[in-house]
């Protein structure tokens, strides 16, 4: 079965709780799916990207193995995130809540709805941190170790939320 990863983002309504919410709907999910557990990072407070003025996001990674297809899993995760009250208004605006695949196995995938890798998860401190808290030892599918991605200013930009 094929392991994805999925980012977690959320800086409306609770974010906290939004996250905790979106873990356990991604449960039901894997269970569902593939009788597998879930593996959740810590939680990490972020400044926004971006130019829209808004609170900083609460964000953390999940790990999982599941049978849906990645045009299913993208379906899935879209689904609870408008469940959740997501209203996609402007680009990087604030939100209720965002899931983002970051990984579907080793695969590489480019149509007009998914893209994965993601697109930006080589940049961006509140993807890698969290993922390598779950995965430290990931190769990614371009062959680049996780662990070769992150250094401390990266690790600098976070502030890991204690629950």
């Amino acid at each position: 079965m094929p392991l994805v990863f999925v980012a977690l983002g959320a800086n409306l309504t609770d974010p906290v709780t939004q996250l905790d919410n979106a873990c356990k709907a991604i449960i039901e999910l894997a269970l569902c799916s593939s009788n597998s557990t879930l593996q959740v990072s810590p939680y990490y407070r972020s400044a926004p990207m971006g130019e829209v003025v808004q609170p900083d996001y609460v964000n953390a990674v999940v790990g999982f193995n599941t049978t849906l297809e990645p045009i299913e899993l993208l379906d899935a995760l879209q689904k609870i995130e408008n469940e959740q009250g997501r209203v996609r208004l402007e680009r990087w605006g604030p939100r209720t809540l965002d899931l983002d695949i970051l990984l579907y196995d080793n695969q590489t995938i480019d149509s007009p709805r998914l893209t994965i890798p993601h697109y930006g998860m080589k940049q961006r401190s509140f993807v890698l941190v969290p993922l390598a808290d779950i995965a430290p030892q990931l190769l990614l599918p371009c062959g680049t170790r996780l662990e070769r991605l992150i250094n401390a200013e990266l690790t600098a930009e976070l502030e890991q939320i204690v629950r």
